[in-house]
């Protein structure tokens, strides 16, 4: 399984990837294989507010709808659009072309909270 040491990680699957003052959020590899094929994509607007631990949007497969959680509280700044056309790209690319939402943190501590990748891999082998 994919697991870029670059980025951080959180509970619910979602990986962040800080870009200066922004991070990108999207779901991770592992969260993808669970839900199975991803056939439609719901996200929040630009400039609405997410909330660390809260849902921010939800991905439904052909098994389920799952909730998204932000894994960090702040603006929206950007929405992937090209996963209303495309939400099979979660499945195909989850790190790069699949990304969800950028915002800016309105707490940059949150990011100690979330896991490196060693310690994602270790819970997801577990599970």
């Amino acid at each position: 399984m994919n697991i870029p040491k670059e980025l951080r990680y959180s509970d619910e699957h979602e990986w962040v990837k800080e870009e200066g003052e922004r991070v990108r959020i999207g779901i991770t590899e592992f969260a993808q294989d669970e839900l199975g094929d991803i056939v439609f994509v719901e996200l929040p607007e630009v400039g609405d507010e997410v909330t660390a631990n809260e849902p921010f949007g939800s991905v439904e497969s052909v098994k389920t709808v799952s909730e998204l959680y932000s894994p960090l509280s702040g603006k929206v700044l950007e929405v992937n659009t090209e996963l209303d056309d495309n939400p099979e790209f979660v499945n195909e690319s989850p790190y790069e072309k699949a990304w969800m939402i950028v915002i800016e943190p309105s707490d940059k501590s949150e990011m100690d909270k979330l896991m490196t990748a060693e310690k994602y891999a270790e819970m997801t082998s577990e599970e």
